[in-house]
């Protein structure tokens, strides 16, 4: 089961890939200084997971109004991340969950990912985005079951407006 609206962000440190190398980001590292949106996406290089984080690339102004930093996690590792990133055009910080423990603190992993297309992977991330305050407390939860299906973004900017 997925953490709920009113529980307190599970914390994690994850790899990035940025320009000068891999780099650690933490959760409480940001926590008291902004919101915080998780976008958690299956697999790179696939189209809905690339459509999805090239809209969020392409409207981030939005999330910078509401006082949000959004970060985007997938099972990947950091490389295939910043490769997909660059050849997609993907501004937002992609965060390596390669061994599926945030996915599981999070309540969000498949224990099998797609087996009726033989994709029996156990700990992809199911689409889903969180909204988290500047306290640390989820304040927004959309958990998709399958994977073709986005979370209300809607729903999410709202959420965050009242933050």
């Amino acid at each position: 089961m997925s953490i709920q609206v009113g529980d307190q962000a599970p914390d994690f440190t994850l790899v990035t890939k940025t320009a000068d190398g891999p780099a650690l980001v933490k959760l409480s590292e940001h926590i008291g200084k902004t919101n915080i949106v998780l976008l958690f996406v299956p697999m790179a290089f696939t189209g809905v997971c690339t459509a999805e984080l090239c809209d969020i690339s392409s409207g981030i102004k939005d999330y910078e109004a509401l006082d949000a930093k959004v970060f985007a996690i997938s099972g990947d590792n950091p490389f295939a991340q910043a490769a997909w990133a660059e050849k997609e055009g993907i501004t937002i910080p992609l965060l390596s969950d390669y061994e599926h423990e945030v996915a599981k603190a999070y309540g969000v992993a498949y224990e099998q990912f797609l087996p009726e297309a033989n994709l029996i992977m156990g700990g992809v991330p199911k689409r889903s985005a969180f909204a988290i305050d500047k306290a640390g407390v989820i304040r927004f939860s959309d958990v998709q079951e399958h994977p073709k299906d986005l979370p209300d973004f809607a729903a999410l900017k709202a959420a965050l407006a009242t933050l």
